[in-house]
């Protein structure tokens, strides 16, 4: 294997404690070697070789790195991910990736002009439960697709004490830019940009200024309707994934355990990382020749957040393509643009 790549976290809140100092430390194409931590410093504590920076710009100086995680809030991906880029680091970009088109266009104008890579993390696509529903619309079994739900819901009606997720003026606020951007990619991913879309959003929660419930449809060739739906007043969420087709039909619940587990301080490396419960499987009915259905229990895969960052290795020592393409991002950000209008309820 070649050296190990050097990489700074731009904060370790719950995204860098959970989601990526793990994974960096696990793997061994990376070497965590930097975080930015402006008033607590709690890195160490777990990874005692890791140099604690005061500021953005003190990391950014560092030569030696190679890789920047821009896992900061999402008004300030836009400017820090440019600021990485200009300093001559790959980026590793938390979703979404900007508030708006031009935005990324202008991060991908940059990353042509510096010869660097601006990958997206977009972690949901490792989940178990999506890695099922792509192993079902792959193998074909339901037929000729017609129609697919795909939901995120949370019961949250209370406002999130971070008051600039609550502020519609700032970029990239609402729940279709939080959890919705994660959805979006994963129907994206799977059936390509759609021919038309319609989009409804609405702020429900008492008080809410911003976006807290989110649907588009999503027409594609052939007939196929998609609909992707995130909610934050849903106390009783419906199945996450359910798939119609000529042949039959498929529905999974969200339980990848991924999240938990991390936040329980379990280690990627850990043999019960990433397994759902068995009682958590999906069930596919499908028409028997002689017209009856049959229902099957399907066990998801297990859930594999590390294969994102093998990818990001790949892509960055060995020049492999990146499994979220830039074309990707653009489609996410044309539907969530519509939605950034100013709610009602």
């Amino acid at each position: 294997m070649s050296l190990p790549i050097s990489t700074g976290l731009l904060a370790y809140g719950m995204s860098g404690r959970v989601f990526h100092a793990p994974f960096l430390a696990t793997h061994p194409g990376f070497r965590l070697q930097a975080v930015v931590e402006r008033t607590r410093k709690e890195a160490a504590a777990t990874y005692p070789a890791v140099q604690s920076y005061n500021s953005v710009a003190e990391l950014l100086a560092d030569e030696t790195l190679e890789l920047v995680v821009v896992n900061t809030p999402n008004f300030t991906h836009f400017d820090l991910a440019r600021q990485a880029l200009e300093a001559g680091k790959h980026v590793l970009l938390e979703k979404p990736v900007t508030a708006t088109l031009a935005e990324l266009d202008a991060l991908l104008a940059l990353v042509e002009k510096q010869g660097k890579l601006l990958l997206a993390y977009q972690n949901r696509r490792w989940d178990a439960d999506f890695q099922l529903v792509r192993q079902v619309v792959e193998s074909g079994r339901l037929g000729r697709l017609t129609e697919a739900h795909f939901r995120f819901d949370r019961y949250k009606p209370g406002l999130n004490p971070k008051v600039f997720k609550e502020d519609p003026i700032v970029p990239a606020s609402g729940f279709h830019y939080d959890l919705g951007s994660h959805v979006l990619d994963e129907a994206l991913s799977l059936f390509g940009r759609p021919e038309r879309m319609q989009v409804a959003q609405a702020s429900q929660r008492p008080g809410s200024r911003v976006v807290d419930f989110f649907h588009t449809h999503l027409t594609y060739a052939a007939g196929l309707q998609v609909f992707v739906t995130v909610s934050l007043l849903a106390a009783a969420p419906v199945p996450a994934y359910v798939l119609h087709g000529t042949q039959g039909s498929f529905q999974k619940r969200r339980a990848d355990v991924q999240e938990t587990q991390l936040a329980a301080g379990l280690l990627p490396t850990d043999a019960t990382y990433g397994w759902e419960p068995a009682e958590a499987a999906g069930q596919l009915t499908l028409a028997e020749a002689n017209g009856q259905l049959s229902t099957t229990a399907l066990e998801a895969p297990r859930g594999s957040y590390p294969a994102l960052f093998e990818a990001v290795y790949q892509a960055i020592r060995h020049g492999q393509p990146y499994p979220v393409r830039a074309e990707e991002l653009r489609w996410q950000l044309e539907i969530l643009e519509q939605a950034a209008r100013p709610a009602h309820g």
